[in-house]
């Protein structure tokens, strides 16, 4: 009986080996990605009031996340740099770039003015069209949980004055 052991699979898709070479020059552009990201989000933010723990100003959490994403963004520069380089990244696919930029977009454009549970949800919905594996019947559920738990976490929970609904 010939079995399939870890041994016979191509040391290409050995999953020790697809970690250690797994990382490289995506994790660069990725880290540097984040790197700019959060920079143009402290930039932007460096007027607003950053308050307390107790107090917070309206660029408290933006700025918060903006130093959560450096690190991130440091991390995975830091990765690329010890790790050796992948093979070459491949094609650029347009469609996850516009769909998660998009996303973005939304959410900015509806969220003041259709309140946060559909802003959440288009939101959710533009950015799941960037793949193409995605299921929609579980995007249409994971989106209004999402929007459920955002509604929860940042209206109740921290008592901002974000509108719900467009009403």
């Amino acid at each position: 009986m010939n079995q399939v052991t870890m041994s016979n699979i191509p040391d290409s898709h050995h999953p020790a080996e697809a970690t250690a070479k797994g990382l490289g020059i995506s994790d660069l552009l990725l880290g540097a990605f984040l790197c700019v990201i959060a920079g143009i989000t402290l930039m932007a933010t460096r007027q607003l009031k950053f308050g307390t723990l107790t107090d917070m100003g309206a660029g408290f959490m933006p700025r918060v996340l903006a130093v959560t994403l450096l690190a991130f963004g440091l991390f995975f520069l830091a990765c690329g740099m010890v790790r050796k380089v992948a093979a070459g990244l491949g094609p650029i696919e347009l469609r996850p770039l516009v769909g998660v930029g998009l996303s973005v977009a939304v959410f900015a454009l509806t969220a003041a003015r259709f309140g946060l549970a559909i802003g959440c949800v288009l939101t959710i919905l533009v950015a799941g069209a960037a793949s193409k594996e995605t299921r929609w019947r579980e995007l249409v559920i994971f989106s209004v949980v999402m929007s459920a738990a955002a509604i929860l976490l940042f209206v109740k929970g921290l008592s901002l004055p974000v509108p719900v609904w467009p009403w």
